[in-house]
């Protein structure tokens, strides 16, 4: 499958949503799981604002990637970001988009 990196130097990050488990078959609830390592699979909506624009988007992370508090207004960073083109037919009608995915989403909330 094409990845497509995603610079993020430039964009401001914050959390729109906390981390959720991210489930595979929603009519089984199965749950979602890296195909490489086998770590349950999270989903963290974020606020991405980047050349005067913002968009909430969901990104998909391995649990072991998610470091800090991520609470919704947090500012993260994105470690790995990559955008996948994906395209599928479901009952005859064609659908296209594009996922996310990181290897890590870390807070960068100072403690104390």
């Amino acid at each position: 499958m094409r990845q497509i990196p995603v610079d993020t130097s430039a964009a401001l990050v914050m959390v729109a949503q906390p981390p959720a488990v991210k489930i595979k078959d929603r009519r089984t609830g199965e749950i979602a799981t890296d195909a490489d390592t086998g770590a349950q699979m999270m989903t963290v909506d974020v606020l991405f604002a980047a050349n005067g624009e913002a968009e909430v988007l969901s990104i998909a992370v391995p649990a072991p990637g998610i470091t800090g508090d991520l609470v919704m207004g947090t500012s993260v960073a994105l470690t790995g970001l990559v955008a996948r083109p994906w395209e599928n037919e479901f009952n005859g009608q064609k659908r296209h988009g594009i996922s996310f995915r990181a290897v890590a989403v870390t807070s960068l909330a100072k403690e104390g």
